[in-house]
């Protein structure tokens, strides 16, 4: 008995963790390409901003977000790994530095300029990362064994859901609040306008959610990163069936792929373990194939661990 409350105790904290990794994949997918001005400012920077520390959470609960509201730019619990994703617009795997770098989390709250826009936000917080934390990067081409997700000969078996544009509003103009949040009993991404997932009772739950997300969330999920080579247009419904073994393996390979250090019996839950995912995307028309890539790396040469006065 005491064995089985440990291996719960395990199995719950691994499913706090890993909705973290999720909330990055949203985080730029949300701030890139969203205009509202014309005008733009002489400089990309943010006219104040802040950035602190996050205080410590001991709820087995997690919330991270993104909130952009008129000049207001507010962003909760991510670390500098996590902002050079946003900034420079990469995934995870593409940056490389100190391992503090993915651990220590800060909140940022800026204001943008006079005629700034929404995709501005990326550039104006390279300036922003480089300024507080004296940060010095380059770039390299690595290579990397990825997944290609590929739709199987017989076609897809998905069908792309059919927009709402009824209400006539501006979406460019819309507020932004991107959220995640999660715990022991599973979790939720939302990304706006009806488009989220659930990972949850073994069971994955999409709604209109394009290709260049399903991907993404993929990666999260398994031990290399995805691309999408289906050339698939539109926003979807997916659902994946899972057995508790593949759901506990792709929580376990989430929780990795945000950053998290775990104990030893967590990985060795993977020891064993399929593609998980790879028999859950057949009856969806689709397959994952081994590949190789050549992709860009940011590397951290150096940064300090906290950021300068605000």
């Amino acid at each position: 008995m005491e064995h089985m409350v440990h291996r719960m105790d395990l199995f719950d904290g691994v499913c706090v963790y890993a909705n973290m990794g999720f909330m990055r994949l949203a985080l730029l997918l949300s701030v890139a390409g969203m205009v509202w001005g014309q005008a733009k400012p002489a400089k990309l920077e943010f006219e104040v901003a802040s950035i602190k520390s996050a205080p410590s959470n001991l709820d087995p609960s997690v919330q991270v977000g993104l909130h952009v509201d008129g000049a207001q730019v507010h962003i909760s619990r991510l670390s500098l790994k996590d902002y050079l994703t946003m900034a420079y617009g990469l995934k995870l795997y593409q940056v490389s530095g100190p391992d503090w770098i993915g651990s220590t989390r800060f909140d940022i709250d800026a204001k943008l300029p006079e005629g700034g826009t929404r995709d501005q936000v990326p550039e104006m917080l390279q300036a922003l990362l480089t300024e507080r934390f004296q940060m010095k990067v380059h770039r390299e081409q690595k290579d990397f064994p990825v997944y290609a997700l590929v739709v199987l000969p017989g076609g897809p078996k998905i069908q792309p859901v059919k927009e709402d544009a009824s209400d006539g509003s501006d979406p460019a103009k819309a507020a932004v609040q991107v959220q995640a949040s999660g715990g022991p009993q599973g979790l939720k991404l939302s990304y706006g306008p009806g488009s989220y997932f659930t990972f949850a009772d073994n069971k994955f739950d999409g709604k209109k959610l394009a290709m260049v997300n399903f991907v993404d969330i993929l990666g999260r999920f398994s031990d290399r990163p995805v691309i999408d080579v289906t050339n698939l247009q539109g926003r979807y419904d997916i659902t994946m069936d899972l057995t508790p073994e593949e759901y506990r393996a792709m929580l376990i390979r989430s929780a990795v792929a945000a950053g998290v250090t775990l104990p030893p019996q967590a990985l060795q839950a993977l020891q064993g373990s399929d593609g998980s995912m790879f028999s859950a995307l057949k009856p969806l028309g689709l397959k994952l194939e081994s590949r190789k890539a050549p992709i860009e790396v940011l590397v951290v040469d150096s940064a300090n661990k906290m950021p300068a006065e605000n």
